[in-house]
C-alpha cells in the first residue's frame, strides 16, 4: 500500500492531477476543498471515495482512497476540557487498521497551538490509538521545543513511542527528531528556510514492513 500526505495549500481541484503518476492507494490532503461542493467535474470524478472535514468549504482535511478501499469514519472525541482541538480525521481502512489524518492548527491557542493540539487529542483518545497510523501536517519539529512545556514535539514523540507508535521516516533513516536531513517545507517558498514538519507515524507492524519513505 502506498500512502501520500500533502499540504496542498489550497486549490486542490487544480492540483490533484499532479499526484496521478504516483498511483497511491490513499491520499491525506490538508487545505483541500470539499469535492461535493466543488464545481470542478474532474476533481469530483477523481474524488469518488473520500472523507472530509472542514475549516471552510474551500479549506479542509481530506482522506482520498482508491474506489476498492473501504473507509469507515471512527467516532473519536475532539474535545479536551471544553476545548475543541483541530484538525483530526480518524477512520478504519478495509476493516484492517486505523488511520488518523492530522492537520495541526494554531486554533487560536497561544499555548497549545500546533503540537499542543495533538497532545490534547492524545490525552482523550489514548485508549483508541493502539495500532493506529498517524499521518499529516504536524506543523511541528523538535527544534521548537520549549523547556517549560510538557507538550513539546519531543514529549509527544516520546508519548507516542509508549504506545508503540514511531515516525517511519526516522526509523528508516536513523535520523533524530530535529536533525532531519530532508525538509518537507520551504517556509514562504524560501530555500533558505527549510523545515521538516510532515510525518507518518505507525506501530511496529508498519515500521518493520515499510519499504520506502520518500519526500
Amino acid at each position: 500500500m502506498k500512502i501520500i500526505t500533502w499540504n496542498c495549500n489550497g486549490a486542490f481541484r487544480k492540483k490533484f492531477d499532479s499526484l496521478l503518476d504516483y498511483q497511491a492507494d490513499i491520499h491525506i490532503i490538508q487545505k483541500c476543498e470539499n469535492p461535493t461542493e466543488s464545481k470542478h467535474k474532474e476533481y469530483q470524478d477523481w474524488a469518488k471515495n473520500y472523507l472530509w472535514i472542514r475549516d471552510t468549504n474551500n479549506k479542509g482535511l481530506g482522506i482520498f482512497a482508491k474506489p476498492e478501499i473501504i473507509l469507515e469514519k471512527l467516532d473519536c472525541t475532539n474535545n479536551f476540557k471544553n476545548h475543541t482541538v483541530k484538525y483530526f480525521l480518524p477512520c478504519k481502512v478495509n476493516n484492517d487498521f486505523d488511520l488518523l489524518a492530522v492537520w495541526k492548527h494554531r486554533n487560536n491557542s497561544p499555548n497549545f497551538g500546533y503540537i499542543g493540539q495533538l497532545w490534547k487529542y492524545l490525552q482523550v483518545n489514548k485508549d483508541k490509538l493502539n495500532g493506529t497510523l498517524i499521518a499529516g501536517d504536524f506543523n511541528s519539529n523538535a527544534i521548537w521545543d520549549e523547556w517549560d512545556r510538557w507538550w513539546n514535539h519531543s514529549d509527544v514523540v516520546s508519548e507516542l513511542k509508549e504506545y508503540g507508535i514511531e515516525s517511519i521516516y526516522h526509523k528508516l533513516t536513523g535520523e533524530e527528531h530535529g536533525k532531519e536531513s530532508i525538509p518537507t517545507l520551504y517556509f514562504q517558498k524560501k530555500i533558505a528556510r527549510p523545515y521538516h514538519i510532515d510525518y507518518i507515524f505507525g506501530p511496529e507492524k508498519f515500521t518493520e514492513r515499510a519499504k520506502k519513505c520518500e519526500i
